[in-house]
């Protein structure tokens, strides 16, 4: 949960996973879910390029030139920290639901896992790019690196590039950062076909935040489903 010095009226909630393991997928139907079911005003964003200034950030790391793993790790907390302040915070403070696609977890996961970087310190340099915002609740979809490979189709980017070790390494972070916080994470199953994964993230949402999803009538009050 979030700290107490950071909490907001609305729900935020982080989908985190590996390359192809469906993650953007399922936070699309989840927020979609969320609108339809509890009549939430979700806003889904994503992280590189949640924000104008994101996307210039997003094409640099994923498709621009060879760059050190810290200058890799300081354009992603520019871009969290940017995204953050003009967006996700205002959206929480208004009382709106923020489904994420990649937070912090991702470059302690990438840059502190996968390029050995120390992971304690990206946590560090990523929550004081935005101030001690938490999630309420973040989804690791799971899969293997070898299966996430097997999906991905065009041409890799960069981090898609990076090699079986540094995905395997990237994979092991995520899911010792999961054991680390059970209270914060819930890891699904990405096996299987995409309406299976979506239910097993919609039954993660209901256990893990409970009467938190309530229904929210037109007046932003509590109340029935859409």
């Amino acid at each position: 949960m979030r700290d107490e010095q950071h909490q907001t009226p609305g729900l935020f909630i982080t989908f985190e996973g590996g390359d192809g393991s469906g993650k953007t997928t399922q936070a699309k139907l989840a927020a979609q879910w969320l609108h339809d079911t509890y009549a939430h005003d979700v806003l889904l964003t994503r992280e590189p390029g949640g924000t104008d200034l994101g996307r210039h950030i997003r094409e640099l790391v994923l498709h621009g030139q060879d760059m050190g793993p810290r200058a890799e790790a300081l354009l992603y907390a520019a871009d969290r920290a940017h995204h953050v302040h003009s967006l996700v915070r205002p959206a929480l403070e208004d009382g709106r639901t923020v489904v994420c696609d990649r937070y912090f977890d991702s470059s302690i996961a990438y840059q502190g896992g996968g390029r050995t970087l120390t992971p304690t310190a990206i946590r560090d340099l990523s929550l004081w790019a935005v101030d001690g915002l938490m999630p309420d609740l973040t989804i690791l979809i799971d899969v293997t690196a070898h299966v996430g490979a097997s999906r991905l189709v065009g041409a890799p980017d960069r981090l898609e590039r990076a090699g079986a070790g540094f995905h395997d390494r990237t994979h092991a972070t995520y899911r010792q950062l999961a054991e680390e916080e059970p209270h914060r994470w819930a890891v699904v199953d990405g096996d299987g076909t995409i309406e299976q994964v979506a239910q097993r993230v919609q039954l993660a949402l209901s256990a893990r935040l409970g009467e938190r999803l309530g229904g929210r009538n037109d007046s932003g009050q509590p109340g029935g489903s859409a």
